[in-house]
C-alpha cells in the first residue's frame, strides 16, 4: 500500500473512531436532557381548531398562563421555559407529525397534550419509542398503565362510581347510557355498566354514537320508550353536544342526565339556552363555577380571564393542563434536572401541587392524580349548584385490581374493566 492510499485509510479510520465516540457518548441519556441549552423547551400539543377546539384553546391558553408564571418566578434551573405549540387541529395524524417533530427536531424537555383519547392513543406509543416524557392532563376512561405518561386528570375511580352510586341512589336503578363511539365512549361505557351493577342497579339499554352525528330523534325515541330513571351522556365534541338542544325539545325532560364530561369541559350549560342543560349531574374536579365557594378556584379563573378576557370557559381540563405543567416544573426542581429518567424519579416521590381546586398528588404506582372531585347539579335556568365533595380520591384500581406498580414494572398498555 503506497502513502497516498495509507493516508486516505487513516482519514477513514479517524472519522469512524469519532463518529463512534459521538455515537457512544449520546447512549445512555434519556430523552428530554436539554440541560445544556440556554432555555427549557416544553412540547404542547392541543386543538386549538378542528371539532375539539372548545377545550383545545382552553387548555392551551392554561399552558401559557403555566408558563408564564413560571418565567416570572425565575423560569427552571436558572433558565426560561419555552413552549413550543403547533396547533393539532384535532387531527390524529398531524398529532403524531407533531409529536415527532417536538422530539426529534424541537428536543423538548417533556410533552403536554391532547384532549381525545384517541389523540392520546396516537401519540403514546411515539413517547414510549423515544423516551419522552408525557402529561395526559385531561379526563378520560382510565386504565393507561404507562411509565413515561403521567395523568393529571379525572378517571372513573374519581367521576364515574361516585356519580353511578349518587344517581342510582337519588333516582332509581334504571340507567340508560349513550357515548361516543370511540375508545372514550366505549371503555366508560363498560365503567358505566360496572357500577350500575355493583350497586344494584340494570342498564336497560347503552347506545354508541358516531363522531360528527348531530341528529339524534331515533335515539331520543329509544329513550323515551326504555323509561329510564337515569339518562347517562357521554358525547364529545361540537356535533354530538347537538343532543341537548333536541332533547330538551322533544324528550322526557322529567330524567335525569348524569355525566363525567359534559358542562366541566365544553360549557354546553353555558352555550345552549336553558333547559337544554336542566337536571344534568356532572362529576368534576374542576368548573370555574366553584369560584363560588373555594379562594383558590376564583384567584385562578380571575387572573385566567385577566390573560385571556375574550375566553368563554374556564373549565375541567384547563385546570389540568395548568397544574400538570406545575406538577412538572416542582419535578425538574426536585431532580434538578430535564433529564427524564430523573423527572420519572422525582415524580414517583408523590410530589404534589395546591392547585385551583385543591391538591393534586402524583400517585406513584399509576402515575395518576390524587385529587379532590365534586358533584354539581343544574336547575331548570341551568345555573350550577355544588352538591357535594370528596377530597384526596385515590386513582387505585389499576393498582388493586390490575396490580400495576409503575415503580417496579415497566408497562405500556391500557386496561379496561373487561380485561
Amino acid at each position: 500500500m503506497n502513502n497516498r492510499k495509507k493516508r486516505k485509510s487513516l482519514s477513514l479510520l479517524l472519522v469512524f473512531v469519532l463518529v463512534l465516540a459521538g455515537i457512544l457518548s449520546g447512549c445512555g441519556k434519556s430523552s428530554g436532557s436539554n440541560d445544556d441549552s440556554k432555555t427549557i423547551k416544553l412540547g404542547v400539543l392541543e386543538d386549538r381548531s378542528g371539532d375539539f377546539s372548545l377545550v383545545g384553546i382552553q387548555k392551551y391558553h392554561a399552558a401559557q398562563l403555566a408558563v408564564e408564571e413560571i418565567n416570572k418566578q425565575g423560569g427552571l434551573l436558572g433558565k426560561k421555559v419555552q413552549m413550543v405549540a403547533p396547533d393539532t387541529q384535532s387531527d390524529n395524524k398531524r398529532y403524531q407529525e407533531m409529536a415527532k417533530r417536538l422530539i426529534l427536531q424541537d428536543k423538548v424537555a417533556a410533552i403536554m397534550g391532547a384532549f381525545s383519547s384517541a389523540s392520546r392513543e396516537a401519540i403514546r406509543p411515539i413517547m414510549d419509542q423515544n423516551k419522552m416524557l408525557y402529561f395526559y392532563n385531561n379526563q378520560y376512561e382510565g386504565g393507561v398503565a404507562d411509565n413515561m405518561t403521567f395523568n393529571t386528570g379525572a378517571i372513573p375511580e374519581h367521576q364515574m362510581v361516585p356519580l353511578i352510586q349518587y344517581m342510582i341512589k337519588k333516582f332509581g336503578p334504571r340507567v340508560y347510557t349513550i357515548a361516543a363511539d370511540y375508545n372514550f365512549g366505549q371503555i366508560s361505557a363498560q365503567w358505566v355498566k360496572k357500577t350500575v351493577e355493583a350497586n344494584g342497579g340494570k342498564l336497560v339499554n347503552e347506545e354508541f354514537i358516531p363522531l360528527g352525528v348531530s341528529q339524534f330523534s331515533s335515539t331520543i325515541s329509544r329513550i323515551k320508550k326504555a323509561k329510564p330513571d337515569v339518562l347517562v351522556t357521554l358525547l364529545v365534541g361540537q356535533d354530538q353536544s347537538s343532543f341537548y338542544e333536541q332533547w330538551s325539545k322533544s324528550g322526557d325532560k322529567s330524567i335525569p342526565m348524569a355525566s363525567t364530561v359534559n358542562m366541566a369541559q365544553a360549557y354546553e350549560h353555558k352555550r345552549f339556552a336553558a333547559p337544554a342543560l336542566a337536571n344534568m349531574y356532572v362529576t368534576a374536579t374542576f368548573m370555574e363555577e366553584l369560584d363560588q365557594k373555594y379562594p383558590s378556584a376564583k384567584k385562578f379563573v380571575d387572573k385566567f380571564y385577566k390573560k385571556f378576557p375574550n375566553d368563554k370557559y374556564v373549565g375541567m381540563e384547563a385546570e389540568s393542563e395548568y397544574t400538570g405543567i406545575m406538577l412538572w416544573a416542582k419535578a425538574v426542581k426536585k431532580a434538578k434536572s430535564t433529564d427524564t429518567d430523573k423527572v420519572i424519579k422525582a415524580l414517583e416521590s408523590g410530589i404534589s401541587y395546591d392547585g385551583p381546586a385543591g391538591p393534586v398528588t402524583i400517585d406513584p404506582k399509576t402515575h395518576h392524580a390524587i385529587r379532590n372531585v365534586y358533584l354539581v347539579h343544574t336547575d331548570a335556568k341551568q345555573k350550577v349548584h355544588i352538591d357535594t365533595e370528596w377530597k384526596d380520591v385515590k386513582p387505585d384500581w389499576l393498582s388493586k385490581e390490575k396490580n400495576v406498580d409503575l415503580t417496579k414494572k415497566q408497562e405500556a398498555k391500557q386496561y379496561t374493566p373487561l380485561k
